[in-house]
């Protein structure tokens, strides 16, 4: 049988495996049809806010104009991305976001981890209040925190201030001061979001199957013992799939925290400024659209590169950890 013939066979083959696949994929959407179909709001929701506004990206190259609109305006090439990187502000902008973001995964995850050791360790009937108060700032909107932020802050009837009194401090005008607000932001951010993460590696801990713990209990481990032999190595695959998806939004910086808990000073610009509040205050005093464009695409493309530089990493170490 000469080649031509024998890839016509194996192609013929290949026909009816392919019509196999296709008909068992139909019938499993028919078996689970309702099952899909909670999944059109999600879809919807990443078609209408992820993948059509895809298609602005070409302004990030346009010399974006009202007037012509997206197809009339002049193509520029990359000069909205020289114009940023050539200011003053990129390399500030850039550095605030990079590093308050890891401050943020490295404090919220050891702290949510080890409030969720400590939950795990409370009566069940108790459980709950603590559930419901540590949830609750995660449901509060950066507005609301932010006058919550404020009555502490404020200078003159902060509680802070008032505090500081007592001991003869002189009260701070911490919205004119750009020192301490990496610490607030910080405090800030913690408060809000370990609750949601410490409810995560909670569900992930009651996963774990208590005859680990007996068996090592009767070999007298101690509780710092279990947790640190038992339940932080079973859970550490929902750690690292978690610690992937933060690196990728490193460069997606959190635009409210940012903006309102600091009320939008200029004094506090230096230590509180991220990429996010910057293409905001580009649209808002300057207009221009194509350089906040290309911006937001350097943060997608920036982000990209780190969840896939992130899953490479941690497949080479452990393919099983790896989100794909």
């Amino acid at each position: 049988m000469d080649d031509q013939s024998q890839s016509l066979l194996e192609h013929d083959n290949t026909k009816p495996t392919a019509m196999l696949r296709k008909k068992s994929l139909i019938s499993i959407i028919r078996k689970n049809g309702e099952i899909f179909s909670l999944t059109v709001p999600g879809l919807l929701y990443m078609l209408i806010f992820a993948y059509l506004p895809m298609l602005g990206l070409v302004l990030a190259f346009k010399n974006y104009r009202f007037d012509l609109g997206i197809l009339g305006s002049a193509w520029v090439g990359l000069q909205n991305f020289k114009f940023f990187f050539n200011s003053e502000d990129a390399f500030r902008v850039t550095r605030n976001t990079i590093l308050y973001e890891l401050g943020y995964i490295l404090l919220s995850t050891s702290m949510a981890l080890l409030l969720a050791i400590l939950m795990n360790e409370l009566k069940k009937k108790y459980l709950r209040w603590y559930q419901t108060a540590l949830f609750l700032p995660h449901f509060l909107s950066w507005v609301v925190i932010s006058y919550i932020t404020l009555a502490f802050l404020d200078q003159q009837n902060g509680f802070l201030n008032q505090f500081l009194s007592w001991f003869g401090v002189d009260p701070h005008s911490w919205y004119m001061e750009k020192e301490p607000w990496p610490v607030i932001l910080n405090v800030v951010a913690l408060w809000k979001r370990i609750g949601f993460a410490a409810l995560i590696y909670y569900a992930g801990i009651i996963g774990i199957h208590p005859e680990y713990y007996e068996a090592a209990r009767m070999d007298g481990a101690t509780r710092v013992q279990l947790a640190r032999h038992i339940t932080l190595p079973m859970i550490s695959p929902l750690i690292v799939i978690l610690l992937i998806l933060a690196i990728g939004g490193i460069f997606n910086g959190d635009f409210g925290l940012h903006y309102f808990i600091p009320n939008n000073s200029g004094m506090t610009y230096a230590t509180t400024d991220i990429i996010d509040t910057y293409v905001y205050r580009a649209l808002r005093d300057i207009g221009d659209i194509g350089m906040a464009a290309a911006v937001g695409l350097y943060q997608s493309v920036v982000g990209l590169i780190l969840v896939l530089t992130a899953n490479y990493i941690v497949k080479k170490m452990n393919p099983d950890h790896a989100l794909w």
